[in-house]
């Protein structure tokens, strides 16, 4: 849920004051539900719940041709706030929904704080790569399952294809790559 609510706001932070609709619309445009549990339940309730919090404040209905008139939000400051949370946390994370959800907000955040986290999300991927290695079996013992080697070769390399992926994000960026907010 995590990377829905951290979607939902930086949709509306960057259109607002908007509507559900455009924002599910805009997620539907970057294929999210391809990538994470962005699905139209998932966002209206998303919506609801930061509202309820605080999150986002209620401006109204804007008619609608196509419909019954549509909900404007926008952040509050305590939405705002959770954004820059979410954010943080999904940058030096390894859940791909999450990280993935960060990496389309970057534009919202300094150049260095942006670096500062994805180095830190490069070393704990290749910390987790490293004790998956470690857990392999150099030969195989009849005490552990068949699987075991394959299954932590399997996720080792997941993390390694993760540590080399971002380490080519930060060269990206370090070069200039990406609008950032300096």
């Amino acid at each position: 849920m995590a990377a829905v609510r951290l979607l939902v706001l930086g949709v509306i932070r960057r259109q607002q004051p908007t509507h559900g609709y455009a924002v599910r619309r805009e997620l539907l445009s970057w294929r999210a539900e391809t990538w994470t549990n962005a699905k139209p339940g998932s966002i209206y309730h998303a919506l609801k719940q930061l509202t309820a919090e605080g999150k986002l404040e209620t401006l109204g209905t804007e008619s609608s041709a196509e419909g019954p008139g549509r909900t404007l939000y926008e952040l509050t400051p305590d939405g705002e706030a959770e954004f820059r949370k979410l954010m943080d946390i999904a940058l030096v994370s390894v859940d791909m929904e999450e990280l993935g959800a960060a990496i389309a907000f970057m534009d919202a955040l300094p150049r260095a704080h942006i670096l500062e986290k994805l180095r830190e999300q490069q070393r704990h991927s290749a910390e987790i790569r490293d004790g998956l290695l470690a857990m392999k079996p150099e030969f195989p013992d009849r005490q552990e399952p068949p699987h075991l080697p394959d299954m932590l070769e399997l996720w080792s390399g997941v993390f390694a294809n993760l540590t080399g992926w971002t380490g080519g994000l930060i060269e990206r960026l370090e070069a200039g790559e990406y609008r950032t907010t300096d």
